[in-house]
């Protein structure tokens, strides 16, 4: 088994996205990528503030695959700096956008947390810059060893 697996992807279109305050940020952008219909994107930057935040984080020690004992489930209720959101969209089985999602959010004391994002709603403001991706042959699907959806490519080299 390869230890690494590539594929060359462009950079095309690049989308300036506002959501509301209020709204729930992972649905509103993931109706978002998929009214534009980008089958392929990555988030280029975010900023703005949020709050009723739901994420994870993988607890120390912990063995593959990641399960539910696995994993710290995290709630702040805020409000909290969105210092950066990272991830990707990347079609699923089914050909439809399937996003994963980092947050990055600092509170009031200046302590910064963040893992894997569920949920969030807008609180003062959120901004985020996408980038439409020409990437064929690569789609995310549910990974046995690792407990997570994960990209596959289609070909290891090209």
């Amino acid at each position: 088994m390869k230890a690494v697996w590539y594929k060359e992807a462009k950079l095309l279109r690049t989308f300036i996205i506002k959501i509301q305050q209020g709204e729930e940020l992972v649905e509103k952008l993931t109706d978002t990528i998929r009214e534009i219909g980008l089958d392929h994107a990555v988030i280029v930057s975010a900023v703005g503030s949020v709050t009723d935040v739901k994420f994870r984080g993988i607890k120390a020690g912990a063995k593959l695959p990641i399960t539910v004992p696995r994993m710290a489930v995290h709630n702040v209720e805020g409000p909290l700096e969105l210092l950066g959101l990272n991830g990707n969209f990347f079609p699923d089985a089914e050909g439809n956008p399937d996003c994963h999602l980092h947050i990055q959010m600092s509170k009031s004391s200046g302590e910064v947390i963040g893992g894997h994002l569920f949920t969030a709603k807008v609180f003062a403001s959120c901004e985020i810059m996408v980038s439409e991706l020409r990437a064929e042959g690569i789609e995310r699907h549910y990974s046995k060893t690792g407990g997570t959806a994960t990209i596959f490519i289609e070909e290891e080299y090209e």
